[in-house]
């Protein structure tokens, strides 16, 4: 079976590390699994599905009941190597997924993945619920996988503030007293959700009062759920607040991105501006970004 790059919609790149090679300095055949369960990880975060959340929802979870390879090539220390998965079939009870490993356009080893969704407790199967099955057949088709929706405090904040609350208080130990304050009604707000509803990212904007004489508006409150961090969900957050901002006049954004984060909007246009300073016991850098001409989703 020949296998080319351009089959997989999901590609999860790796570098080979020392500690996978053997003595002559090749990926030892067994890390292969290893590098396809890890790009499953991937493939759902790509599908905005945080895995441990979907499946107690979905009242299952996935169990491997075949892994085949076939090696064709070698991958070596210090490899840039592509994991490329692709859901092949959906059965009852049972999901088939194709998966291979590039370097280059070169596929190195090639399998299949069977998975059969049962019961935790008893790991007895069930057929692969409705909502599953469409998600998975969605994200092959190439359609979007989430949708974003922007509205006051009133009609969000039950989505938007346990997920804020979440990631601010009992993730980054932010006092809740200082969480919520009077901003959040006066600001436009933005929530993603996936295609099983749930809540994944919010963010909310504020705009100076008609008349004021700098029309730069501000993003703030980002919070995006750990498990689908790095899959475009912050990014659609403020594509969606910045349309919002432009279509009331504003010329300008700024935000107070804490310091981990700032290369994350550096990509977006954004340019540190001062220097850093502590917000809630967290260093945050103000960074602004021109609205003129911003076709950026």
């Amino acid at each position: 079976m020949t296998l080319l790059r351009s089959s997989f919609r999901f590609l999860d790149r790796i570098r080979v590390r020392w500690a996978e090679v053997d003595m002559q300095r090749i990926v030892f055949n067994a890390h292969y699994l290893m590098y396809f369960d890890t790009a499953v990880a991937g493939y759902w975060r790509a599908m905005a599905l945080p895995y441990h959340e979907t499946f107690e929802r979905l009242q299952g979870d996935l169990y491997v009941r075949k892994a085949t390879l076939e090696y064709l090539g070698s991958a070596r220390y210090d490899d840039l190597c592509d994991v490329g998965l692709r859901c092949q079939r959906i059965g009852t009870s049972s999901i088939t997924f194709v998966a291979a490993l590039f370097r280059g356009e070169q596929c190195l080893v090639h399998g299949e993945l069977v998975y059969v969704f049962a019961d935790p407790a008893t790991q007895s199967s069930r057929p692969v619920p409705n909502a599953l099955r469409e998600a998975l057949d969605a994200f092959e088709r190439g359609e979007a996988m989430f949708s974003v929706r922007t509205g006051t405090w009133v009609d969000l904040a039950a989505l938007a503030a346990p997920l804020r609350h979440e990631v601010f208080v009992q993730e980054q130990r932010i006092d809740a007293a200082i969480e919520r304050d009077e901003h959040d009604a006066d600001g436009l707000h933005a929530v993603v959700r996936n295609r099983l509803g749930m809540v994944l990212a919010t963010g909310r904007l504020l705009w100076p009062q008609a008349g004021a004489a700098v029309v730069e508006a501000r993003i703030g409150r980002m919070a995006v759920h750990r498990d689908v961090r790095g899959s475009g969900l912050g990014a659609a957050v403020r594509g969606a607040l910045a349309e919002q901002a432009s279509q009331r006049g504003c010329t300008s954004l700024s935000l107070q991105a804490q310091t981990s984060a700032i290369e994350f909007y550096r990509r977006q246009g954004f340019v540190p501006q001062g220097e850093p300073s502590a917000i809630g016991g967290i260093a945050h850098q103000t960074m602004v970004r021109s609205l003129a001409g911003d076709d950026r989703p």
